[in-house]
């Protein structure tokens, strides 16, 4: 199809042009990414919150399980069809708070023995009240994958750096972390500095189409027309296509 479009006649293009759109398409495909991971923020620290806000009335008022379970049907049925606020997922984000701020002390105690380089850093990124920033630029099931993986918070903190600068899927970070790659490599890595992932990667890919993103701001049945409209103007596309060719022919 492609092949075939592309040898239909058209105005001759000048210099430069197809730099100049090699440009573009990287400019778009970065947009998107960074617009996606944006909502992924919000959404990200959403679940964060949530999770302290459980974890304080818990601690303040006994809440158990049986208020648990019915704060999750309550709040689907206020939002129907929202998929994040399912039961599992709320404890998620219990789990999800938790993971980082009851490792605060031990990592500021290992800080104050290292000073400078990673550990210090990964100290800074760390405290109550603000959520480390590479958490919010990963996908939720990615931060799902690091807590129930990774038990030392230090170590899923590495994970989250990594993962958003080699743009990992969260199969390949699975992988990473089952093979042990913090153990092998860790410590000699100390370059945190990049904080998007590479706008073709499979991070990207998976943040751009993450449906707990688009289900989160009531995206999805609009995201549906648009395939169905998408497939369409493909079929009227290649109609055209085909019946050019033909009046060629004759």
């Amino acid at each position: 199809m492609t092949d075939i479009h592309n040898r239909i006649p058209g105005p001759d293009l000048p210099d430069g042009y197809a730099e100049l759109l090699e440009d573009l398409k990287s400019r778009i495909r970065t947009a998107r990414v960074k617009a996606m991971l944006a909502v992924n923020r919000e959404l990200v620290l959403l679940y964060w919150q949530i999770g302290q806000s459980i974890v304080e009335r818990q601690r303040a008022e006994g809440w158990g399980k049986a208020i648990i379970e019915r704060l999750a049907t309550d709040i689907q049925a206020a939002f129907p069809g929202l998929k994040g606020f399912s039961p599992s997922n709320i404890w998620r984000m219990r789990a999800f708070y938790l993971a980082y701020t009851k490792g605060i002390e031990n990592l500021a105690q290992a800080a104050r023995e290292r000073p400078t380089g990673e550990l210090a850093q990964l100290a800074r990124e760390m405290n109550v009240v603000n959520l480390p920033q590479p958490l919010t630029d990963i996908p939720w099931f990615h931060n799902v994958v690091i807590i129930e993986k990774v038990k030392d918070p230090v170590q899923r903190i590495w994970y989250a750096h990594k993962t958003i600068e080699h743009g990992w899927s969260r199969a390949v970070l699975t992988v990473q972390i089952e093979s042990g790659l913090y153990e092998r490599h860790g410590k000699a890595v100390t370059n945190f500095d990049r904080t998007l992932p590479p706008p073709q990667s499979d991070l990207a890919r998976q943040a751009v189409k993450d449906p707990y993103v688009f289900d989160f701001l009531n995206l999805a049945d609009d995201a549906h027309e648009r395939e169905l409209e998408r497939d369409l103007l493909n079929h009227i596309q290649e109609f055209l296509v085909t019946t050019h060719l033909h009046s060629r022919m004759e």
